[in-house]
């Protein structure tokens, strides 16, 4: 971003979504000095717009695929569970593009422009005639050509995702700087107010979007959110002057091979007895990132940083000798595997949201006021008040008092936040395994009225206790992911946390068809055609369990983490005992 403005006159920059609580308004004049960073004003409307179609989307697909498609529950469910999944997966390719060749800023415009396609096929789907699902109504059977254009356009919308969501939230972030104290403090309330506005635009999505879908036309939804995310399209592109950028540093991945060969070509060297002998350039000579100090862990990639020969030429090779901050960055990595692994379970939880738990309201009453209906989807709505509640009451009161009480300045440090979501998410599974069972009474007793009898709002409490453990895991697992992984790969970080969820969609589409074929075997499966021939209630108690399980493990995983260690001063040895005590100072 430039420095200073001459000759400029901005009328007004809106924020509507704040950075750390506050509303700037910029007015630049002749010869006046720019603000140090800007609150992202752009980038939150367009992280906005996406989410409204995201969550317009994700929300009512098991819907639209029994409804329209008309494939059967179990069908429908893996279907949802594998778009989402790849939609949170692809972030990895998305991320790594990002860091290393085009740039985020150029990366989200292009990821934007074929999201915009995506949905612009979606609407053409209903419009043009030939592309329609059914010429009668109602529609038994949907033309073929119609499934083929349905899928290839929430694929394309994936792909746009892929490319989207882990450079737009970094690059959000990348307006604040690591090195001032301030801005600091400013990117760490940077996370939950970008989720507050990313809650913003899920509430549209579940409640306009969904009631217009559901009373107008789907057609009209898809217009609706093209318009949407083509406004905010060319928003993010008009404040383009003012932004932060990051160069691509090229691939974040051969540094780390480099390491890899490096230790393993010094394999029988000796330690050295001070790890200040190891090899290390000064903070002048860095020229992308931030140094950082050395950790006793995993010391056989320290072997990569001992100088064997005072020759020069063995310097000036990367893949026989590399700087301490080069293996410390390696280790980085190494260290957030275990982490990803142990929150793959709450991906698996939280994959049910929005499929069953969606389902469960379609077989429900959902008539209140007037006669008035509320769609399906909507219930999801919860979840954004529950986040936007936790998120608030997190920013605004856990955190003032526990940085008095610790002295820390995150309040409590990003591990202990994710795990504290964990608890919430077993709350969730047994809530849900509970109404469930009540369900299934009402049908048992009544099968012809069967669950219509029973409020919708019976599942208010597991929509409520996700959306507030939301606040709390998926907002850490954010946080966690930019922060700790090395500073040349921050988008791939973001497609770290994205990854959870992705890969926790798969892995539930994989135990649902396991246990459909053991149970069937015995007996019955627990997914039957409909809701009302399966068991859910029992799935709920399972996957309840293996959250449970899952917090032990990550438990002790959290309690053994080490955190990024940043030089402040020039190249000493910085032992893990004086690494901040709950969080990277990054």
């Amino acid at each position: 971003m430039a420095s200073s403005v001459t000759s400029v006159f901005i009328v007004v920059l809106y924020e509507f979504m704040v950075c750390d609580s506050e509303v700037i308004i910029i007015v630049a004049v002749q010869n006046m000095i720019v603000i140090d960073h800007i609150l992202c004003t752009t980038i939150t409307a367009i992280e906005f717009s996406e989410r409204l179609s995201y969550f317009g989307i994700a929300t009512s697909l098991i819907i639209y695929l029994t409804k329209v498609i008309h494939e059967d529950l179990k069908s429908a469910a893996k279907s949802v569970n594998y778009w989402a999944g790849v939609t949170t997966l692809i972030p990895f390719f998305g991320g790594f593009i990002a860091d290393a060749y085009l740039g985020r800023f150029s990366t989200v415009l292009v990821s934007s422009i074929i999201y915009l396609l995506g949905l612009i096929l979606l609407s053409m789907s209903w419009f043009v005639p030939s592309l329609k699902p059914c010429d009668t109504h109602p529609c038994l059977e949907p033309r073929k050509i119609h499934e083929v254009v349905f899928f290839l356009a929430i694929y394309m919308i994936s792909i746009g995702t892929g490319g989207h969501k882990p450079s737009l939230e970094s690059f959000g972030a990348d307006q604040f700087d690591d090195d001032h104290t301030e801005e600091r403090k400013q990117k760490m309330s940077y996370f939950n107010w970008w989720n507050f506005g990313l809650c913003c635009g899920l509430l549209l999505g579940v409640t306009v979007v969904v009631y217009v879908q559901d009373h107008v036309s789907w057609g009209v939804a898809d217009i609706v959110l093209m318009a949407v995310m083509g406004t905010s399209l060319v928003i993010f592109i008009i404040g383009r002057p003012f932004y932060r950028y990051r160069r691509p540093t090229g691939s974040p991945l051969t540094p780390m091979l480099q390491v890899l060969v490096a230790a393993i070509g010094k394999r029988k060297l000796p330690y050295p007895s001070d790890p200040a002998q190891l090899y290390e350039i000064s903070q002048s000579e860095k020229v992308h990132g931030r140094l950082l100090c050395h950790t006793n862990k995993l010391k056989f990639l320290d072997k990569a940083a001992i100088i064997s020969t005072e020759n020069s030429a063995e310097k000036q090779n990367p893949w026989t000798l590399a700087t301490v901050t080069k293996v410390e960055e390696m280790k980085l990595v190494l260290n957030i595997i275990p982490i990803w692994l142990a929150t793959l379970p709450f991906g698996m939880c939280v994959a049910q949201a929005s499929t069953f738990f969606i389902k469960q309201g379609v077989s429900m009453n959902r008539s209140i006021a007037n006669g008035f209906e509320i769609p399906p989807a909507s219930i999801y709505s919860l979840a954004a008040i529950g986040m936007i509640i936790s998120v608030t009451f997190y920013e605004k009161i856990l955190v003032p008092v526990m940085r008095r009480t610790t002295g820390n300045e995150r309040g409590i440090n990003i591990l202990q936040r994710i795990g504290i979501g964990m608890l919430f998410l077993i709350g969730t599974m047994v809530a849900a395994a509970l109404v469930e069972k009540k369900r299934l009474g009402i049908v048992e007793k009544d099968p012809l009225k069967s669950s219509h009898s029973m409020s919708v709002f019976w599942l208010a409490p597991q929509f409520v206790i996700i959306g507030f453990g939301d606040g709390f895991t998926l907002v850490g697992l954010q946080e966690y992911f930019y922060d700790q992984v090395p500073d040349s790969m921050r988008s791939l970080g973001i497609a770290f946390y994205l990854g959870v969820i992705g890969a926790g969609n798969f892995l539930s589409s994989l135990l649902i068809t396991a246990i459909d074929h053991i149970t069937e075997k015995r007996g019955k499966s627990w997914f039957g055609k409909d809701l009302n021939s399966s068991r859910l209630d029992k799935f709920y108690w399972l996957l309840a369990c293996m959250a449970a399980a899952n917090l032990c493990v990550y438990v002790f995983l959290a309690r053994r983490y080490s955190y990024k260690n940043v030089q402040k001063v020039a190249v000493v040895d910085c032992y893990e005992g004086e690494e901040e005590k709950g969080g990277s100072l990054a």
